[in-house]
């Protein structure tokens, strides 16, 4: 039976998917609170996913899928919403992973998020990091930050995305959404001509390599506010991701401008609920005190962790403390909070001690 995928789509949103998977052998699945779920159907076949291809593709997207193997692009669907599409090969056949894009902007307190992040999108300029693996809600909290910005300041936005997941609306603000691919050739080239756009706030997809880190920290310099993702799992591991990427004899100077130009690094996990009904966030937060600024231009990036511990006045926040927390009222389990933690021993004993100070 030929496999319609809007149905399979709808049936995803209807069953609050986050994203759904058309694998060659296997009936379509969905992932729901973090599991993957086979839905009932017949198991798909090549010939199933080329037709499925067929219907979606233009031209232009055709001859990138047969250049480069792979495709990452965005679409909206009636009664789905936008969705992003990303299209591989495996053993020689076409598959899909589409992940269901959120259809409004949740509240910060619907999303987990600290009070802090809220306090960074109102910062006039420096770079704003938002980081953890994939999958962890990085887009989600930067759509949050542009829609609060968005909400509360006359200014110019500029997002650079690969692809648009959610599209804004301007409020107060004025947004241009550039996707790459369809607007521009890369983050690269993008970041090379936003600043002649008069933009208040850059948004960065994704920093993948040396030339957009580059210009993302130039134009943090500059006066403007920046936010970005980077796929590193913490705070220390961010900055020494950054830095890391220069050639030898550049680190030095890039130290520098890092320390200069950042403000803050809100790195995510999501993580089972304790009761197994989703899905709930832990955050690591870093802000750029002068002390953080010292250890990262002299090259002691390993030094942020115990700043975060003793930095709660700054709004600052080890991962160990928010899972810690996050067992103790009840929302991860003891094995899931020990599993993610930096120091486990830490997190036995201070739970063995009884609760912790808010």
């Amino acid at each position: 039976m030929k496999q319609d995928l809007h149905a399979i789509l709808r049936k995803a949103r209807e069953l609050s998917a986050s994203d759904v998977h058309l694998v060659r052998g296997v009936a379509p699945a969905v992932r729901i609170g973090g599991d993957i779920h086979l839905l009932r159907g017949d198991p798909l076949t090549k010939q199933d996913l080329e037709a499925m291809l067929d219907t979606i593709l233009n031209d232009r997207q055709r001859r990138v899928l047969e250049e480069q193997w792979q495709l990452c692009f965005s679409r909206y669907w009636e009664d789905v919403g936008r969705c992003r599409t990303s299209v591989y090969f495996h053993a020689g056949c076409p598959e899909l992973a589409i992940r269901l894009c959120e259809t409004h902007i949740r509240s910060r307190e619907d999303l987990g998020l600290p009070l802090a992040v809220e306090e960074f999108t109102r910062l006039p300029n420096g770079l704003i990091l938002v980081t953890g693996p994939t999958g962890t809600g990085k887009t989600t909290t930067l759509n949050f930050m542009i829609d609060l910005i968005n909400r509360e300041r006359r200014a110019k936005i500029v997002t650079i995305e690969d692809p648009v997941e959610y599209v804004h609306e301007n409020q107060r603000s004025i947004i241009v959404q550039q996707e790459v691919y369809t607007d521009t050739p890369s983050f690269r080239q993008a970041l090379v001509h936003v600043l002649r756009q008069d933009p208040d706030v850059i948004v960065v997809g994704e920093m993948r390599d040396l030339e957009t880190i580059a210009s993302a920290l130039t134009a943090a310099e500059t006066g403007h506010l920046v936010l970005a993702t980077l796929h590193t799992p913490d705070a220390v591991q961010t900055i020494q991701r950054v830095y890391g990427v220069f050639p030898a004899e550049q680190q030095n100077n890039i130290r520098y401008q890092i320390s200069n130009a950042l403000q803050a690094i809100v790195a995510q996990l999501l993580l089972p609920r304790a009761d197994g009904k989703g899905l709930v966030l832990a955050c690591e937060i870093c802000t750029a005190t002068p002390a953080v600024r010292k250890h990262i231009r002299e090259g002691n990036a390993h030094l942020l962790f115990s700043e975060m511990q003793t930095g709660r006045k700054y709004n600052m926040q080890t991962m160990d403390h928010c899972l810690l927390s996050l067992y103790q009222r009840g929302d991860i389990t003891y094995d899931t909070a020990i599993s993610h933690a930096r120091e486990p021993q830490t997190i036995r004993n201070r739970a063995a001690a009884g609760p912790i100070a808010k």
